[in-house]
């Protein structure tokens, strides 16, 4: 683990466990804290645009306020086509990020600007363009999970949900192909296409925990169930699942699956939409960690952890901390989020 993400990861657990050992909010504080707020935002003309793996508080609060829950790309969407002027995005930064440069011309808020992301840690923009400049012959095609340096540098942009399509259309045009950040989900993309692509080697911390052994253990307590997995875990769990897919597709596979049981390979802030989605189900967390691993309650992002109702209370009392990016990068990056927008609609 590199040093900015080891660093980074501390700080994101020191808050992760002054949350866990704060009092629970009764419900009757919970709907004062959400009044308050459901003001603030009316008042600063602010939406809150929140991501699946945010807290389940954070979520319900975006669904009563007429926000929006989802995954980043369509955060960033529903931003762009909304009429107030103000995005408060709860999720990580480069989320932020990409919604800043849909929508430039709206102010666009986050709880924290602390909440990363080890891809995008993982993936540096100057260490990246120059490993893009020793490829020169390869086309760049980048997670959206990366910085607006990165994305910037990239002649495509892909999310998990259309990564195979964009593959492979490039890899029928004889397109050899640079890939970053995620070597998990571009191996996967790779196995699948049989492109040629050049990796660099990033991975989600949350998705890397995910072990085959303590899968199967899983499955053989519950045979019946489906095996829903995200394609930035390793191989062999992958090798495992029935579906995998995005967020937004798990929790559709949930629904249309006839299968009772779910267990559930991914973040597990999902499981708040999941849930809703498909109420007759039994969800089951799978657990991180290697042999004998049961911690199920692990499966959380630090960095995601971040947000809270304090901290966006702040940003909108104080429309603070903001996002704010070089208008020549934001143009830059704008080209190829805009071919990804573009070839969804294809």
């Amino acid at each position: 683990m590199s040093t900015n993400i080891a660093l980074s990861l501390e700080q994101a657990k020191r808050h992760v466990v002054e949350a866990m050992t704060a009092s629970p909010l009764s419900e009757a504080d919970k709907q004062a804290k959400f009044s308050e707020l459901k003001q603030l935002l009316k008042k600063n003309d602010a939406v809150l645009i929140a991501h699946y793996y945010t807290n389940a508080l954070l979520q319900e609060l975006a669904e009563q306020s007429g926000g929006y829950i989802g995954d980043s790309l369509e955060m960033a969407k529903f931003g762009r086509q909304s009429s107030a002027q103000t995005l408060v995005v709860v999720g990580v930064k480069f989320m932020g990020e990409t919604a800043k440069i849909l929508s430039p011309e709206k102010r666009v808020l986050m709880p924290t600007l602390h909440a990363n992301c080890s891809l995008d840690l993982g993936c540096p923009a100057d260490a990246f363009s120059r490993f893009c400049d020793h490829h020169p012959d390869r086309t760049v095609v980048v997670y959206a999970n990366t910085s607006v340096g990165v994305k910037a540098r990239a002649d495509w942009i892909v999310t998990s949900s259309v990564a195979l399509d964009i593959v492979r259309e490039l890899d029928a045009q004889g397109k050899k192909i640079l890939w970053a950040p995620d070597k998990y989900l571009g191996h996967y993309i790779q196995t699948q296409t049989g492109a040629d692509m050049l990796m660099w080697d990033g991975s989600c911390i949350v998705h890397e925990t995910f072990k085959a052994n303590t899968l199967r253990a899983l499955k053989a307590e519950y045979p019946d169930a489906a095996i829903l997995v995200h394609p930035e875990s390793p191989s062999e769990v992958i090798a495992m699942a029935d579906v995998v897919g995005s967020t937004s597709q798990l929790i559709k596979a949930c629904v249309q699956l006839p299968h009772k049981q779910m267990i559930v390979a991914t973040e597990r802030g999902i499981f708040y939409k999941m849930q809703q989605a498909a109420p007759d189900k039994e969800l089951i967390q799978a657990p991180s960690g290697g042999a004998g691993a049961t911690c199920r309650s692990c499966v959380h992002c630090p960095w995601m952890a971040m947000n809270d109702l304090d901290n966006l209370k702040s940003a909108l009392e104080h429309l603070s901390p903001e996002i704010q990016i070089d208008k020549d990068i934001a143009d830059k990056a704008r080209i190829p989020l805009e071919r990804l927008i573009h070839f969804q609609k294809q």
